[in-house]
C-alpha cells in the first residue's frame, strides 16, 4: 500500500511534465529531478518517475519523426515551385505557378504530418491528466505506446 506522499510525490512527477508549455524542456527537468531524488525511496515512485520521462522521451522522437517527413516536403513543394534567380535577384519569395495537383500526395503527406503532431500534442496533455489521477489513487499507470527507454 502506498502513502499518501508517494501518491502526491507520483502523481506530481506526472503533472509536471506540463511544465512544458510555461519552461522550455520542463518536461523533462522537472520529472528527472523529482524522480532521481525520490526513485530510491519508493518503488511506487520509482515506476511513475520512469513512466513520465520515458513517455516524454518518446513523445519528443514522435514529433521529431513527424518534422523530419512533414519539413522536407514543405521546403521541396515551395522551392520547387520559386527559381533560385528570382530569389538571388532580392525579390523575395515568390512562388508562380503554383499547380495543386502535380503537389497534392506531397501537400497530403506534410498536411497528415502537421495534423499527427498536433494530435500527438492534445493525446499527450490528457494522457498525463489521467495518468496524475490514476496515480493519485494508487494505481500503476502505464502510458500507451511508449519507448522504454529507461527501465
Amino acid at each position: 500500500m502506498e502513502t499518501s506522499s508517494e501518491k502526491n510525490i507520483a502523481t506530481f512527477t506526472h503533472l509536471s511534465t506540463l511544465s512544458q508549455y510555461i519552461i522550455p524542456f520542463g518536461n523533462y527537468i522537472f520529472p528527472i529531478l523529482i524522480w532521481t531524488s525520490k526513485k530510491d525511496q519508493s518503488e511506487f515512485v520509482d515506476h511513475h518517475g520512469k513512466q513520465a520521462i520515458n513517455f516524454q522521451l518518446s513523445i519528443l522522437i514522435y514529433s521529431l519523426v513527424m518534422a523530419a517527413i512533414a519539413l522536407p516536403i514543405l521546403i521541396f513543394t515551395v522551392f520547387n515551385n520559386m527559381t533560385f534567380d528570382e530569389f538571388y535577384h532580392n525579390q523575395g519569395l515568390v512562388i508562380r505557378n503554383f499547380n495543386f495537383e502535380d503537389h497534392i500526395g506531397l501537400i497530403t503527406v506534410g498536411i497528415i504530418a502537421a495534423l499527427a503532431f498536433v494530435g500527438f500534442k492534445i493525446a499527450e496533455f490528457f494522457l498525463i491528466i489521467i495518468a496524475a489521477v490514476k496515480t493519485s489513487n494508487g494505481e500503476k499507470y502505464q502510458y500507451p505506446f511508449t519507448i522504454p527507454f529507461i527501465k
